[in-house]
């Protein structure tokens, strides 16, 4: 990966609906070999898709938490078990397994507190292995959804 190609995905990374034609541009490259530099960074799995970015609060879900999962048992079926009924619960929007304890950080987006309460009872708590819940509410987003830094070269 040289500095074009990292020109490249800071680019992408701040606006992904650019064109081809704009990204060669930006980058100082011709059409031809920054659509092939292009498709060389997601073919290597470098770019692993394109999204758009959506406010939250515009969809009426202004309510975030962020729950550290501490886990009874930590057998392989268990934490199987949890991350794959985690990953089928639409308002965990990030799912993290971390060293030491707590086992997990999960961030959960919803339209309010008592979602999120009927959730935490219905749903987290029934979750595959889980002994505790712990959750901390969150007040302001300081950074959100920042572009990764530049490799260094």
């Amino acid at each position: 990966m040289d500095a074009i190609d990292r020109k490249i995905l800071a680019l992408l990374q701040e606006n992904g609906r650019l064109t081809v034609t704009e990204l060669a541009s930006r980058v100082g490259l011709s059409v031809s070999p920054c659509h092939r530099r292009l498709r060389e960074l997601e073919a290597a799995g470098t770019i692993v898709g394109y999204r758009a970015i959506v406010d939250a609060d515009a969809l009426g879900l202004t309510f975030q938490a962020l729950v550290f999962v501490t886990m009874r048992q930590e057998d392989r079926e268990t934490l199987l078990g949890f991350e794959a009924a985690v990953a089928g619960i639409p308002a965990v929007v990030q799912a993290q397994r971390l060293f030491g304890d707590p086992d997990y950080l999960l961030r959960i987006v919803t339209a309010d507190l008592a979602a999120y309460q009927r959730l935490e009872d219905d749903v987290l708590s029934a979750l595959p292995g889980v002994q505790r819940l712990n959750s901390t509410l969150v007040m302001k987003h300081v950074v959100n959804d920042r572009p990764l830094p530049a490799p260094e070269a």
